[in-house]
């Protein structure tokens, strides 16, 4: 029987509509909008200024802090302003606005496709240099890797654990790096380990990408310690206590770090970043994601340039359907809706879903009759129904002691809500304000 987490979890429509297309290369976009906050943790501070040149791979924005991260030119060109602009949350932040003249990238950057297997930095000079790249988590957290490298004091990692699950539906980005940079994906996961120091670490990837796993376990048997473990499709095993749960049948207490456990989860995109910053000297400043849609032309995967307008990549897959309602950046379960087709893509712009009105359409809310489906679901054991109810009464202390903050935002309850009842904007808003609560306190 296939490994899943322990307690919860759906299994919604999967709509891998793009998962046999190739990576292709969305072109240079003409101006590069590039926030200084792609991550979680504090903004970097702009070092650049108007009428200044820069070339690609060049760092325009330094990290502030322990948990920041630097921003790097993802093209080459002149700094036309630094302003605040409308990002993919709805809200104006700092960003430096580049206009783009060629391609002239740094010339220490390796640029080739060639293999480097060799490791021969030492763990400081790994997580040193994964910070200076300014990699952060790529499965959408955008939480700054090197942080997760840092072990705390008086912890041990003992299994790094790779996140390939993939399990928002229509996503399939990952799918397709782990089909085509496979190698560079192991080589990736062995400089993590090294910057660990674990002997062992286990790819989780979901039975609906038999051909990933396929491929992934049979490019893993040239590599020491790294082994693939195939899980049952089941959401959201790509959370990192869900992840930890499946692949190491260790639970992640409330309130806690996956090191308490042993575990350190990377995104298995972040994998080939890390060698790409270690190996080849490359910043983080493109990514790969998916623009998908029931209507679209063309679903499909592109790598994309950081700072890139949504417009640009929608327009490689065929343009904007008619019957487009919503436009979702992420999977639809996780994902936020889009304000404009103005915004830039980030590091952490994992996918594009477009919606048709009907599959928008939100149903009247009818009233709880206390069936319990969305408790069975959960896969944190909360009660959502109650915290919903909660949150609607202002009731924060309540709140903070059934651990609305142990809340991971999946959206399973609102999902299998037979009174289509809209218990995860509620919690929502919850944890918003037990959260600030808890940071006055300290």
């Amino acid at each position: 029987m296939l490994k899943t987490f322990s307690i919860g979890g759906i299994h919604p429509e999967e709509n891998k509509l793009s998962a046999q297309s190739a990576i292709q290369e969305l072109p240079i976009p003409k101006i590069a909008t590039i926030p200084i906050a792609q991550h979680i943790g504090a903004p970097a501070k702009a070092i650049v200024k108007k009428g200044d040149e820069v070339k690609v791979g060049q760092v325009i924005a330094q990290s502030s802090g322990f948990v920041s991260a630097n921003i790097h030119s993802s093209v080459s060109g002149t700094v036309f302003k630094v302003d605040d602009v409308m990002d993919a949350t709805g809200f104006r932040r700092t960003s430096i606005i580049i206009k783009v003249d060629g391609d002239e990238w740094l010339e220490h950057i390796d640029r080739s496709e060639d293999l480097v297997t060799e490791i021969t930095q030492t763990k400081e000079e790994i997580i040193k240099r994964v910070g200076d790249a300014g990699i952060v988590g790529l499965g959408g957290a955008t939480f700054p890797a090197h942080v997760k490298l840092s072990v705390p004091p008086g912890k041990t990692a003992e299994v790094l654990v790779i996140n390939a699950v993939e399990c928002e539906p229509y996503l399939t980005s990952d799918h397709r790096v782990m089909l085509e940079k496979a190698d560079e994906i192991m080589v990736g996961i062995e400089i993590l380990m090294k910057a660990l120091e674990v002997k062992k670490a286990i790819i989780g990837i979901e039975n609906n990408k038999p051909d990933a796993i396929a491929h992934m376990t049979q490019v893993a048997t040239k590599y020491s310690g790294i082994e693939v473990c195939p899980l049952k499709t089941q959401y959201p095993q790509g959370g990192e206590k869900q992840l930890i749960s499946a692949t190491m049948k260790r639970e992640v207490p409330s309130g806690a770090l996956p090191i308490e456990v042993g575990a350190v989860v990377q995104n298995v995109g972040t994998a080939f970043a890390v060698y790409e910053a270690i190996q080849k000297n490359k910043p983080l400043f493109e990514r790969v994601a998916t623009i998908t849609g029931k209507s679209l032309k063309n679903p499909s995967n592109w790598k994309f340039r950081v700072g890139t307008p949504v417009s640009d990549i929608i327009e490689a897959a065929g343009g904007l359907p008619e019957d487009t309602a919503k436009i979702v950046g992420g999977g639809p379960m996780m994902g936020k809706a889009l304000v404009s087709v103005d915004v830039p893509l980030t590091k952490g712009s994992s996918g594009l879903l477009l919606l048709a009105e009907e599959e928008t359409a939100r149903k009247a809310t009818k009233a709880c009759i206390r069936c319990g489906k969305c408790v069975s679901v959960c896969p944190m054991g909360l009660e959502p129904y109650l915290l919903m109810v909660l949150a609607d009464k202002k009731e924060y202390e309540r709140l903070e002691n059934d651990a609305v903050m142990d809340c991971i935002e999946c959206g399973s309850c609102s999902f299998t809500c037979p009174a289509t009842r809209p218990l995860l904007d509620y919690i929502r808003l919850g944890k918003g304000k037990v959260g600030q609560i808890m940071r006055a306190r300290k």
